[in-house]
């Protein structure tokens, strides 16, 4: 018997010990790289592990640090922080709750339509979630509105950041899979919207049904109207809107990549917070300090997560894993379903970033050897990280918006809000894996 044979349970050990750290609350990037360093000293010791493997690191890491495709992350944070701590994304909500708050159901439509924007800038869920939840929530309650479908209104919309370009779960999920990112924007675009109008179709539908729980706005509240409520439109609704729009048009008609499309939207957000006069040092620090966090959060993890693989791969856990999901019973659909059922299990605990630094690697080889297309992929995989983001008790959206809500909001109210919306999630999910055209036929157009 080999030793490689015999000590061919390394692998798996490591992928458990990660795990409970994880769970534990360790922090990712040293838990990754500590258990890292753990099992690379013990399989050396037990003869089952080569230390030339090692070696490899810093080629690796320089690899990373020297990937430009990783630079749209900072920039895309940077956007919609600016927009965020300038005030224009409260502005946008409430000039929409205005536009529509003669419909039953207006706020809550607001709510999913801004969401859908501040996807399109943000791109991080908790951004969206906590800005809804602090401007619209407390107004909702006021004026009636159910406090389940308020909260879960909220929550579902903050997820959009998820699955709407330029979405930053679809950059690294690109970078991870080795998909061009544009494609995965471009592909994730007729699901995005597919989620948002699913969203809005049900406010409206509850609204109908149950006028009590989504009423109009009283006509006391609707202050604005002719002149006044056209100039509030072209002031806060317009500009970020052509922003949105500028930035997702050079991607999808391919005049910038989305590197150099956030770097612009970047700017161009400073430029509306210069024109609305709110540009100043505290607010630019403040933007700059929290893309500086995460982005250098998401290094870390990618830095751990390299180190991780290596000795992974060192202990052939990566064969053992390859050889366990390309021989399950069904083929690309016995894969599909596990893989699908691990991600969505995973992400009640872990953040994506995790999930795409540590399982994709074992997914993706599988995924090519069955001839699944990556493009599409990629866009159920971040579907599915969407609905894991809402799913009680563990769902990290309810979480966000569990911390800005009243008092008066009980965990239970967000937690039964939240059921419908993961159900239409659900929903739009298992049409994207029965029709891939759904996704593969916007990037077919641009090639």
């Amino acid at each position: 018997m080999s030793l490689t044979y015999e000590f061919e349970w390394l692998g798996p050990l490591m992928f458990v010990g990660a795990l409970i750290f994880l769970f534990s609350g360790y922090p990712v990037a040293f838990a990754l790289g500590g258990v890292a360093i753990l099992f690379a000293g013990l399989g050396s010791a037990l003869g089952a592990f080569d230390p030339i493997f090692l070696s490899a690191l810093p080629q690796r890491i320089f690899g990373i640090m020297s990937n430009g495709t990783l630079l749209a992350i900072p920039y895309f944070i940077f956007l919609g922080s600016m927009l965020e701590k300038s005030g224009i994304a409260e502005e946008l909500l409430e000039t929409m709750g205005i536009l529509l708050g003669r419909l039953r159901g207006g706020l809550a439509l607001a709510v999913v339509i801004v969401g859908a924007l501040l996807a399109a800038t943000t791109g991080v869920v908790a951004a969206t979630v906590v800005a809804m939840g602090l401007i619209s929530l407390p107004i909702m309650l006021r004026y009636g509105y159910n406090k389940e479908l308020a909260t879960g209104v909220i929550a579902a919309s903050g997820t959009l950041g998820q699955i709407i370009p330029p979405s930053v779960v679809l950059i690294v999920l690109g970078d991870q899979l080795g998909v061009s990112v544009g494609d995965l924007f471009i592909g994730s675009f007729i699901p995005g919207v597919m989620m948002a109008g699913v969203f809005g179709i049900y406010v409206l539908t509850v609204a109908w049904l149950k006028p009590e729980a989504a009423p109009a706005l009283p006509a006391e509240v609707r202050i604005l109207g002719g002149s006044a409520l056209r100039r509030r439109v072209a002031q806060s609704l317009i500009p970020p809107l052509v922003l949105i729009l500028l930035v997702l048009g050079s991607i999808f008609f391919g005049l910038a990549t989305p590197t150099e499309a956030g770097a612009v939207g970047s700017l161009g957000a400073m430029a509306l917070a210069a024109l609305k006069r709110r540009l100043s040092w505290p607010a630019v620090w403040q933007v700059c300090d929290a893309s500086l966090r995460i982005t250098a959060m998401v290094i870390f993890i990618l830095l751990g997560s390299t180190a991780f693989s290596l000795v992974f791969r060192g202990l052939e856990g990566d064969r053992f894993m390859f050889d366990l999901l390309a021989n399950l019973p069904g083929g690309q659909t016995g894969f599909l379903a596990v893989s699908m059922l691990t991600i969505f299990i995973l992400g009640f605990f872990i953040d994506f970033f995790e999930i795409a630094f540590i399982v994709l690697p074992l997914f993706k080889p599988v995924a090519e050897s069955l001839q699944l297309d990556l493009l599409w992929y990629g866009v159920v995989v971040g579907a599915n990280l969407q609905t894991s983001f809402l799913t009680p008790p563990f769902g990290f959206a309810l979480f966000y918006l569990r911390s800005v809500a009243p008092a008066e909001i009980q965990t239970i109210e967000i937690y039964r809000g939240a059921i419908p919306f993961i159900l239409l999630q659900l929903l739009v999910l298992l049409l994207i894996i029965l029709f891939p055209a759904l996704v593969t036929w916007l990037p077919s157009l641009s090639r």
